[in-house]
């Protein structure tokens, strides 16, 4: 279920009260037709890609209200609050689990293939045996690319004083505004946010994708738990893993509950060695690359992730961009910062994932 439709629409409906102009200038010339700047010349600027890939000026007749530094004042501020929101999605990024769609404006859904696999070689001495003739079959998946967005505006006077005045613009509105969509886009990659449907498809996080791998964990509020039952729960994890073709490496989620029990020390809590933490113990098993925390995440959850574009990937179209229009004669400066970045979580055409989400008794419930 959507937590929030007003932050979430699909392409063709996010201007639909914004006036024909804007629609004609996505059309024309894309997200940049909505970014134009004065330049020193005084002239109108949007910035386009140029014929070798980079970015190149493009003088328009579109009205400009705001210089190239003001922009850059907005998108710093826009960025900034957005990236320590991203934990999960930044991981993917900088892991190289990402898929980049250009144009993603122009695109509702990304279409891809499931493989099947084929039978086992044949061993022998002459090598005349003829073996089963098989092809993989490949089921056709459809992922939605939903545009996650919010709105904010400012008059035109208030850019006036700033200018006259000579003191930046008051970029606090921006910030949250950037915020708000990072969460979105995390809690989206996470589960949190509930499953996003469009075309008979839909978009699912690490803890709400239906073929995920399930396991029921103790939770360390239990008066039976102890760091062991957490070590040997987590390999039970790793093994189901390995069960289903999925071999690491892997990456460990938690909820930031578990922070306070992953870092007291190890004897404290019913362990053996007073030299390391349960975080660190957990770090020792094979295979496991990484403990990560998720502020996003609920309860007392563990998810297993491995590090493999077969198991999950960032799907982006468009990264966090902010575009501006004027309303009420060009007396308001209306801004959307907006994004089309989804998780493809993934499974072979049989079920098979390397995702594994344990979840204990309260948490389930809740």
């Amino acid at each position: 279920m959507n937590n929030n439709n007003a932050n979430v629409a699909v392409a063709r409906d996010v201007f639909s009260g914004a006036g024909g102009n804007i629609s004609q200038t996505l059309l024309s010339h894309g997200v940049h037709g909505l970014r134009p700047f004065i330049g020193k010349d005084g002239q109108n600027y949007i910035t386009t890609n140029g014929a070798d890939g980079k970015p190149a000026n493009l003088v328009t007749n579109a009205p400009a209200t705001l210089r190239y530094l003001d922009w850059l004042t907005i998108d710093r501020a826009v960025i900034a609050a957005a990236k320590p929101r991203l934990r999960l999605v930044a991981d993917l990024r900088s892991a190289g689990l990402q898929y980049s769609i250009a144009e993603g404006m122009g695109k509702t859904t990304l279409l891809t293939e499931n493989v099947t696999d084929i039978g086992f070689a044949d061993v022998n001495m002459d090598g005349l045996t003829k073996t089963k003739g098989e092809r993989p079959e490949y089921n056709l998946v459809n992922l939605p690319l939903p545009i996650i967005h919010k709105d904010f505006s400012f008059p035109l006077r208030e850019l006036m004083v700033s200018r006259n005045s000579g003191t930046p613009l008051d970029t606090t509105t921006a910030e949250l505004a950037g915020r708000r969509v990072a969460e979105a886009v995390e809690q989206l990659a996470i589960g949190n946010w509930g499953s996003y449907a469009f075309g008979g498809n839909s978009v699912y996080g690490i803890t709400n994708y239906p073929n995920r791998i399930t396991k029921t964990i103790t939770e360390p509020i239990t008066s039976s738990w102890m760091p062991s039952t957490t070590v040997t729960e987590v390999l039970d994890m790793v093994q189901k893993s390995r069960l289903a073709f999925h071999y690491g490496p892997w990456v460990l989620y938690v909820s930031n509950l578990w922070d306070q029990y992953l870092d007291r020390d190890y004897t404290l809590t019913g362990g053996n060695n007073p030299n390391q933490t349960l975080r660190e113990r957990l770090s020792k098993i094979n295979g496991i690359q990484d403990i990560r925390t998720l502020d996003y995440m609920t309860g007392y959850q563990l998810v297993l992730v491995q590090q493999t574009q077969d198991v999950i990937r960032e799907v982006v179209a468009m990264d966090i961009t902010t575009v501006q229009w004027q309303t009420q004669g060009g007396m308001e400066l209306n801004f959307k910062v907006m994004a089309i970045m989804v998780p493809q979580v993934r499974a072979d055409a049989y079920g098979n994932t390397g995702l594994v989400h344990g979840v204990g008794a309260t948490t389930a419930a809740s």
